[in-house]
């Protein structure tokens, strides 16, 4: 299919994340395409978009949109829909919130690529107690939900082919939305890695630091085995993990870093450590990438990304004793960091952009499906 005749959307291109990187590797799948988005920071946006053609809302012009994106969560349905009808052969949505409110012509067959059912629609008691802290605000978004639940819930059925980024966000899609999905794991900048086979004997997490990631387990996990724990990352919940570390010398909080950075931590560590459940997980297979086994919480995305005993040790016991066996266990392996690099590999960026250009353009030679 021409790119001419496909359009890409987004939630918004403010915070670049797992999610903005997947949306720039869609951007390079069909580099020709427009994308429409709700706003855009500029000032931080990814390179790799420097050459897209970007549609914002009129939410773009709003004062204090890069920083307080998040609270205006009511107005985006009516920011996106202020776009009118889309017209193309085929919309590609990468959405976890309010771009699904696009509205296309009929003839358009839309492609929704789910990172997760909206956390606040549909898990609102665990997203509002890691995302708002304000007990006024958690009643009025409570108020909020019982209207844009339902509402997603019709954005859902206007969706002809449903693409998750795991299997764990697919049982989702299937819980709350109703509908069958294909799965299309993200892509992984594989090539920016080098396999080390060398360690500084540190154990890494590089996160943003907010307390549904389960970096306390670790924490209390590695005050209680003396090895070394380096944190990378800023977040809201810093500030109690540095008070949970109490100034141990073996716990080391690097707070934010830059790309370059990132990767010489990552390829100096001895390994990876992911505490918490994620939907998916780029930075685990990061970490793979450059040969470096995983030491993860066994839930999740980390049950699609980490083959325990090959390329990484999953736990079940986030208890201090439980991790720290765990480490025994990764400690006493004999790991083959290109064994690892191969596994990483099935995630990388081509494979993926391969899998959704083939995908759509299968879906496009066959009959459009009924909607529910």
């Amino acid at each position: 299919m021409s790119a001419d005749k496909i359009i890409l959307a987004h939630d918004y291109l403010i915070q670049m994340g797992g999610a903005e990187r997947l949306f720039a590797s869609m951007h390079r799948a069909w580099p020709d395409a427009p994308v429409y988005v709700s706003a855009t920071d500029h000032a931080h946006l990814l390179p790799d978009f420097n050459d897209a053609v970007i549609h914002n809302s009129w939410m773009q012009r709003l004062p204090g949109i890069n920083k307080h994106h998040k609270k205006l969560f009511p107005i985006y349905p009516f920011a996106f829909k202020s776009f009118g009808h889309l017209d193309a052969d085929a919309a590609v949505v990468s959405s976890s919130g309010f771009s699904k409110w696009l509205r296309f012509t009929p003839r358009t067959r839309v492609f929704g690529y789910c990172h997760t059912p909206p956390r606040f629609f549909w898990q609102t008691d665990h997203y509002l107690k890691n995302e708002v802290k304000s007990g006024l605000l958690k009643a009025i978004a409570r108020l909020f939900v019982l209207w844009l639940r339902p509402s997603d819930l019709a954005c859902s059925k206007k969706t002809h082919h449903f693409i998750a980024n795991s299997k764990n966000v697919q049982n989702r899609i299937r819980e709350f939305y109703g509908r069958d999905s294909v799965v299309i794991y993200p892509p992984v900048e594989v090539h920016k890695f080098r396999v080390t086979p060398q360690h500084d004997g540190s154990y890494l997490i590089l996160s943003r630091l907010v307390s549904y990631k389960g970096i306390d387990r670790a924490v209390a996990a590695f005050l209680k085995n003396g090895r070394r724990l380096v944190i990378a990352g800023g977040g809201p919940d810093r500030g109690r993990l540095e008070e949970l570390a109490g100034g141990a010398p073996n716990i080391v909080f690097k707070g934010r870093v830059s790309d370059a950075d990132a990767i010489s931590l990552i390829e100096t560590c001895r390994a990876f450590v992911l505490p918490g459940s994620e939907d998916f997980g780029i930075t685990p297979l990061e970490a793979q990438a450059a040969g470096k086994p995983v030491l993860a919480f066994g839930d999740g995305g980390a049950l699609e990304t980490v083959i325990d005993g090959q390329t990484g040790t999953l736990f079940t016991d986030p208890s201090p004793e439980g991790i720290t066996a765990c480490v025994e266990r990764l400690e006493s392996t004999i790991w083959d960091p290109n064994l690892i690099r191969q596994h990483a590999e099935r995630f990388a960026e081509p494979v993926f952009i391969a899998a959704m250009q083939n995908y759509v353009c299968e879906k496009m030679a066959e009959p459009a499906p009924k909607l529910p």
